[in-house]
């Protein structure tokens, strides 16, 4: 196996490839062989050490994709941002059955007062409204103001029901209950929970100056067949079942975050920036009963905790689909599965990270081309390398089950 390198700030000379995991780095890089199929990076870590650390294809029209390459990433940052507030629930500075109210006492109105952190985790504050959320549509990315209209507001009825999926406020809310207990800025605790526990600093909610070079551009529009998304949903702003979902979206968001106005803000729900490394890190210590790299990121009775992804609904309001989600993960799609022994998040365009703790599994990747030619919104490439990935570590412990996942359906 060759060993990865590193420069003077940590970021590795060249790439990684286990000899187990060969077959995933060649499906990988067929995967960015064209500069139309813009670039990426993937990163597995198997019993808490890395296994693979490879990027290909580009940045930008003028620029490769580096080592130290990194792209917003969408709601893969929800899952970043959960992991923030599972190291303060173990430590007791959160209490998931308490009330929100409890540490943000201007939640309670608008008969808010009993919805718990373990309620917003799963989506069911019933707060995913962003249309008319504010009187100055820029204000939606403003933490504060977007934070307070929330905590005035009533929530969605549906909660008593079903999850409804907070698309663009999960990551605020939470953030908001953490800085709220804390008396800390959520960026600041993103450093002490997330990146000093593993020595890696690529988990960004609003990128600073000098950091701005690293970035992909992100390409092209986002929509289905050639329609924006935003004007996907707009008619049927009447059906009552589609309402929800509408107005979880507001105009104007989606060619917005192609933009350079997300890396002046904080949203932790859809504009997190990161590398496929830093992701993997993460993800990989959830798999690893919380150590990785011989670091401690959460305690092991946490971890069990997330790997439960106890059944929280049937289906989802705002989505109208059946995912689970639990404490602020779901269930992870690897080939054509949805399975109960994978957890993370992905993110809308593709890039995402999963976590199989069943086989100490942590994968992240991250691209800057947003689905693929039929639709930009998402498609098969992490679920499809992470079924190879899957394959490539049962093999690795002579696991028979190696030779009869499906993963030959999904296409790249």
């Amino acid at each position: 196996m060759p060993a990865a390198s590193t420069d003077d700030a940590g970021v590795p000379g060249h790439m990684l490839i286990d000899d187990r995991f060969t077959a995933v780095a060649a499906k990988f890089f067929a995967m960015f062989r064209r500069k139309s199929q813009g670039g990426g990076a993937l990163a597995v870590y198997l019993h808490g050490e890395p296994v693979l650390d490879i990027w290909a294809g580009w940045a930008d029209s003028d620029r490769r994709w580096r080592a130290d390459s990194m792209a917003l990433s969408y709601s893969t940052g929800k899952g970043v941002t959960a992991t923030v507030a599972h190291r303060l629930i173990e430590r007791g500075v959160l209490d998931l059955d308490a009330p929100v109210a409890d540490y943000w006492p201007e939640f309670a109105a608008q008969g808010k007062g009993g919805i718990t952190i373990r309620e917003v985790l799963n989506h069911r504050a019933g707060l995913q409204r962003t249309r008319g959320l504010v009187a100055d549509s820029n204000d939606l990315l403003d933490h504060d103001a977007v934070a307070a209209a929330m905590a005035a507001s009533a929530p969605d009825p549906l909660r008593l029901r079903a999850s409804g999926y907070h698309g663009l406020t999960f990551g605020t809310l939470v953030a908001e209950i953490a800085q709220r207990a804390t008396g800390r800025d959520f960026t600041d605790l993103v450093r002490s929970e997330l990146r000093e526990p593993l020595g890696d600093n690529d988990f960004w909610f609003g990128v600073p100056a000098d950091q701005r070079q690293r970035l992909a551009r992100l390409a092209p529009r986002l929509g289905i067949a050639r329609v924006p998304f935003d004007a996907l949903i707009a008619p049927f702003a009447s059906v009552k079942v589609m309402n929800s979902a509408r107005s979880a979206v507001y105009d104007g968001w989606a060619d917005m975050t192609l933009g350079m106005r997300p890396y002046d803000a904080m949203m932790p729900g859809w504009n997190g920036v990161f590398t496929a490394r830093a992701i993997a890190k993460m993800y990989g210590g959830i798999a690893n009963d919380g150590v990785v790299g011989g670091r401690r990121l959460l305690r092991p009775e946490t971890t069990h905790r997330i790997a439960e992804m106890r059944p929280n609904s049937r289906y989802d309001y705002v989505l109208g689909a059946p995912p689970h989600f639990a404490l602020g993960y779901h269930r992870a799609i690897v080939g054509t599965r949805l399975t109960r022994q994978a957890l993370g998040h992905f993110g809308i365009g593709g890039s995402g990270g999963i976590a199989n703790p069943g086989l100490g599994l942590g994968i992240g990747f991250v691209t800057n081309h947003l689905g693929n030619h039929a639709m930009s919104l998402g498609d098969a490439r992490l679920p499809f390398l992470a079924a190879l990935t899957e394959r490539a570590a049962r093999a690795a412990i002579g696991d028979p089950a190696a030779d009869t996942l499906d993963d030959t359906r999904v296409a790249s």
